[in-house]
Formats: structure tokens, sequence, C-alpha cells
């Protein structure tokens, strides 16, 4: 089995930055996109962030030029760097990963799908 383990969270005031951290725990994980979430109360989880194993990223327009997404392959980790953070930034910030899990010793794969339990961002104006 896969755990998704997020770190980084924490309470910054208007325009500093945080460093938001996840490791894929579990063996037999081959990664294909890891990405970043976000939810504030009463509102729609959103993506803010995405990376593929090619190294392709995507990011909305309310966090682009301001967010940047890095994944380390061979430690099966992903970082979401937030600068120039807003107060509308505050949500609840939810690791992804998407890949292939080994479910036999012969080899055969399921694709799955994994979120972390989330870290909380607060922006202070």
């Amino acid at each position: 089995q896969v755990r998704l383990v997020e770190s980084g969270g924490g309470l910054v005031p208007a325009g500093e930055s945080l460093r938001l951290s996840c490791v894929a725990a579990g063996g037999g994980f081959t990664i294909n996109t890891m990405a970043w979430y976000r939810q504030c109360p009463g509102t729609q989880r959103e993506m803010v962030a995405s990376i593929g194993r090619s190294g392709l990223t995507y990011y909305p327009d309310s966090v682009k030029g301001r967010f940047t997404i890095s994944m380390d392959s061979a430690v099966k980790s992903v970082y979401l760097q937030l600068n120039s953070l807003k107060p509308e930034d505050t949500a609840v910030y939810y690791c992804y990963a998407e890949g292939a899990l080994r479910v036999n010793v012969e080899g055969a794969v399921r694709n799955m799908h994994y979120w972390g339990e989330g870290t909380l961002v607060t922006v202070s104006s």
C-alpha cells in the first residue's frame, strides 16, 4: 500500500513564502503524475499545480508565477514552493499521486490514485 505524507504547512504573513513537501511512502509504485490541490471550507477542491514524469507542469492562472512544483522521482517526492502568498491562498493543501502499483509477484500492475491527509496553510493579512 502507498501513503502520501505531507509537511510544511503553517501560518505566515501575506507576501511571505512556504515550501510544502510530500513523499509517497510504500513500495511497488511507479509515479506518473503528482499534484497539489487545495480546499477552503465550503468550496470544492481545486488543483494548484501538477507535474508529470516528463517534468511537464501545469498551473491555474490564480497561482501562475507564484507557485512552483517540482518532483524528485528517485525519492518519490513532490514539492510546492509558494511565494508571494495572499490571504486568499489560505486553505488545506493536499498532495495527490497517480501511477502504477505492482499487485503481484508476476509484475501485474493496477492504476491507482492516492491522496494525502492535507496540510493547513494560513496566510494572515
